[in-house]
């Protein structure tokens, strides 16, 4: 320990030695300095000044030159203060060339400016000259230092704070996005992240962790860290990342299980953004983990129907006294797969019989297993009907009124999948009874027309056979007119 803290020690003084010898005889910092102004005291701790950057890298002129007008004359390439975008196009020529920051042994990336001209921040601002944010916007001028240092207003515990002088000022973000709420940094410090990040952890998620940082995009564009389809992957850079995790026990499966999830496959394998991802159930900027008790609410913001039969069954307040999160006890969370029936009833893969015995809550058995029942006569009676559609329609019968009344008896198997979340069996039959009766007007109509096609084919076989007895009597009665005629 003593040995590594003299070497952080000679290599500082190495540093300073340094920076004196690189910036003896450069008028510009000396006038400055003499000045006892801002920016001189900043400078000596901005990370420029330690690379052996000075004034007239920026500003351009003459540093070797004590006259103030020749060393400030334009014909000594004195450019003053940069305004508008000529302040990122001076950083942008030397972060942009990756030879000129490797000269100067930085292992940054040299695409940052090109990423801020493609950002949403490189649109074009209010005066419509300029673009809305600057590199010194973040980073501020003379005084920069790298992002790693507790001091940069663009280190993890300090970039709330950055980005929030414009995005909590409502009548600046007024004259770029009315819509655009102001309250993400409330917002955030209620969230897990923003509690822990207020306290100190510099590695919880703060705004440049979800949104990038000089290539931040609308959430509303598809190249966005943040949109719909590419958020997933996003949170899932901390959450999959098991040594990050391992400081908050937090398990890093999530992504995983949620990819095979219904609500998954439906938004990254067939892109529908209308399926939920991370934040609809945990929040953006609030981001936490939905209480126990609140977790049919956030559920219930899609599944409405269902969240209020829950709501009014005999299960909310049995679910309430043993304190088990009402939706996630039967369908999880993260993998919810699609429901199908096998989740009803008794059976030992049925999630009713986790709780459900014949010798246990034996009222709850009986009901799961009754409703159980009537859901496979329905499924049954529907198999049946569309058997018997199908077959007469293949026979080529009209059966469209048939396979009309057929969408009915579905549509009350699937409103049944959502009144078992009533637990009332005198509702549940209602429903699957109604499907029930639908299926058998259809199978009874099937048969009809099945039965209607044999007769027709009786028919026409009798016909044919009549027909072909007339015609040969026919033939046969001219022959014989026309043999008379002839031994006439």
């Amino acid at each position: 320990m003593k040995q590594r803290l003299v070497i952080l020690v000679a290599a500082a003084v190495c540093a300073a030695l340094w920076s004196a010898t690189a910036f003896a005889g450069d008028q510009c910092l000396t006038c400055h300095e003499a000045l006892d102004d801002a920016q001189s005291k900043l400078f000596k701790s901005d990370i420029h000044f330690r690379k052996g950057l000075s004034c007239v890298d920026c500003h351009g002129g003459n540093p070797k030159s004590e006259d103030m007008e020749a060393a400030m004359s334009k014909k000594a390439g004195f450019i003053g203060v940069p305004k508008g975008d000529e302040i990122s196009k001076i950083c942008a020529s030397c972060h942009s060339e990756a030879e000129t920051m490797r000269r100067f042994g930085s292992q940054m990336p040299s695409n940052q400016w090109e990423n801020l001209q493609t950002s949403v921040h490189g649109k074009l601002s209010t005066t419509g000259k300029e673009h809305i944010l600057q590199c010194t916007t973040c980073h501020t001028s003379h005084g920069i230092v790298s992002v790693k240092n507790p001091a940069s207003p663009v280190y993890p515990l300090n970039v709330v704070k950055t980005c929030s002088k414009c995005h909590s000022n409502a009548a600046y973000m007024r004259s770029y996005n009315p819509s655009l709420p102001v309250d993400q940094l409330d917002k955030y410090l209620t969230s897990i992240h923003g509690m822990k990040n207020a306290k100190g952890d510099a590695h919880t998620a703060e705004c440049a962790s979800c949104h990038g940082s000089h290539d931040i995009r609308s959430a509303k564009d598809v190249k966005s860290k943040v949109y719909a389809t590419s958020l997933p992957a996003t949170c899932a850079n901390c959450h999959s990342n098991a040594r990050t995790m391992k400081a908050y026990k937090i398990p890093t499966d999530q992504f995983e299980k949620f990819s095979r999830s219904v609500h998954g496959v439906t938004l990254l394998q067939k892109n529908d953004v209308a399926a939920p991802a991370c934040n609809d159930c945990h929040g953006n900027h609030g981001a936490a983990p939905p209480g126990v008790e609140s977790v049919s609410k956030v559920c219930g913001t899609c599944h409405a129907l269902n969240a209020d039969l829950f709501s009014a069954s005999p299960h909310k307040k049995a679910f309430d006294d043993r304190k088990l999160p009402e939706c996630e006890t039967c369908h999880g969370n993260h993998e919810i797969v699609a429901a199908t029936d096998k989740l009803l009833g008794v059976s030992p893969d049925a999630v009713c019989s986790r709780c459900h015995h014949d010798n246990e809550s034996a009222k709850g058995y009986a009901v799961a297993r009754t409703m159980r029942q009537l859901i496979d006569s329905l499924e049954s009676s529907e198999q049946r009907a569309r058997t018997l559609v199908d077959d007469a329609e293949q026979k080529g019968m009209e059966i469209s009124e048939a396979k009309f009344k057929l969408r009915d008896a579905r549509q009350a198997r699937l409103q049944s999948r959502t009144m078992v979340h009533s637990f009332d069996e005198e509702k549940f039959r209602d429903v699957v009874g109604k499907g029930i009766v639908m299926a058998s007007m259809v199978s009874e109509e099937g048969h009809r027309s099945i039965d209607e096609y044999y007769f027709r084919r009786v028919g026409l076989g009798i016909a044919t056979v009549v027909i072909t007895i007339l015609a040969i009597s026919l033939y046969l009665f001219i022959k014989r007119i026309e043999r008379s005629q002839h031994q006439q």
